[in-house]
C-alpha cells in the first residue's frame, strides 16, 4: 500500500510540473515569438494530460471486478493512451500548420528567452523524470522515458537558442519545431498502434500461438487443441480461452490436464483463463 501511495505521489508531482510549465510555455512562446517553444508546449500539455489521467487511473484501474466489469477495471488504463494520443496528434498537426509557412518567411525569435525557457525545461522535466525513474511500478517506468524525451527536446531548444545568439539563422526555430512535432507524431502513432492492438484483442507481443498449441498438444491425455485464444487485458496481464479434445473421463484426468496446461502457459502472464475439455468417449 505504501508503494502504491508513493507511485501515485510521484505521478502527481510530474503532472503538476508539466501542467504549470506547459501553460508558461504557451504564454512565453507567444511572447518571445518562438514556434519551437510553442510546439514543445503542446507536447508538454499532452504529457500533463497523460500524467493526470495516469494519476487517476493508477488507483481506478486497480478496482476488482463487479457486475458491470467482471474482468475488473484494468483496461481503463488504456484510456490514458488513447486520450494522450489524440491530444498529441492534434497538437502536432497544429504545429505543422504554423511552422511550415515560417520556413519560407522566418520571423525573429528572442534567443535569450529561448535559452531561459530551455534551462528551466531541462531542470523541471529532468527532476520529474528522476522521481519517476526511481519508482518501481511499470507505469512510472514508462512515464519516466516520456519525460526524458521532454528533456532531450529542451536540450535541442537550448542549442538552437545559443546558435541564434551568434548567428541570425531564424529558420532554425521552425525547423526545430517541425522536428519535434514529427518525432512526437512518429512515437504517438507507434504507441497508438500497440494500444489499438490490445483493444482489438490481438495476440500479445512475443507470444507464438502455434508454439503454445504444440506445447499443449504434447501434454499426456490431450488429443488436439480445438480452440486457443490469447489476448491482453491491459498490456501487462493476459487472458486465455482454451478448448481441448482429451481422452480419459475421470476427475483426476481433468485436474491433471488443466494443471499441465497452466504449467505450459505459466510464462504468458495469464491472469484469467477458461479451459474447456471435450472427452473423446463422449
Amino acid at each position: 500500500m505504501a508503494k502504491a501511495h508513493k507511485s501515485t505521489k510521484n505521478i502527481k508531482l510530474a503532472f503538476a510540473i508539466n501542467l504549470l510549465f506547459s501553460i508558461g510555455e504557451l504564454i512565453g512562446g507567444f511572447l518571445i515569438n518562438s514556434v519551437a517553444i510553442m510546439s514543445d508546449a503542446i507536447h508538454d500539455l499532452g504529457d500533463a494530460i497523460a500524467l493526470g489521467i495516469s494519476w487517476f487511473l493508477q488507483n481506478f484501474s486497480n478496482k476488482e471486478g463487479d457486475e458491470k466489469f467482471s474482468f475488473g477495471y484494468k483496461r481503463f488504463s488504456l484510456l490514458s493512451a488513447l486520450i494522450n494520443a489524440a491530444v498529441l496528434i492534434a497538437g502536432s498537426i497544429y504545429i505543422f500548420t504554423q511552422a511550415i509557412p515560417l520556413l519560407f518567411n522566418p520571423e525573429h525569435s528572442n534567443a535569450q528567452g529561448m535559452i531561459w525557457f530551455a534551462i528551466v525545461g531541462v531542470l523541471l522535466n529532468g527532476y520529474a523524470a528522476f522521481k519517476l525513474h526511481k519508482g518501481k511500478s511499470v507505469n512510472e517506468g514508462i512515464l519516466s522515458w516520456h519525460m526524458l524525451e521532454d528533456v532531450l527536446g529542451w536540450v535541442a531548444v537550448l542549442i538552437v537558442g545559443i546558435v541564434l545568439l551568434f548567428k541570425d539563422i531564424h529558420i532554425l526555430d521552425p525547423i526545430l519545431s517541425l522536428a519535434i512535432a514529427l518525432f512526437i507524431l512518429v512515437n504517438v502513432v507507434r504507441n497508438l498502434t500497440k494500444t489499438m492492438k490490445i483493444l482489438l484483442e490481438g495476440v500479445p507481443e512475443g507470444i507464438n500461438i502455434e508454439e503454445i498449441q504444440g506445447k499443449i498438444e504434447k501434454i499426456p491425455g490431450v488429443l488436439a487443441v480445438q480452440e486457443l485464444n490469447i489476448w491482453s487485458i491491459d498490456g501487462e496481464e493476459n487472458a486465455l480461452n482454451l478448448r481441448l479434445s482429451v481422452k480419459g473421463n475421470s476427475l483426476a484426468d481433468s485436474t491433471a490436464i488443466k494443471e499441465n496446461v497452466r504449467k505450459a502457459t505459466s510464462n504468458l502472464k495469464i491472469a484469467h483463463s477458461a479451459i474447456e475439455l471435450e472427452w473423446k468417449d463422449h
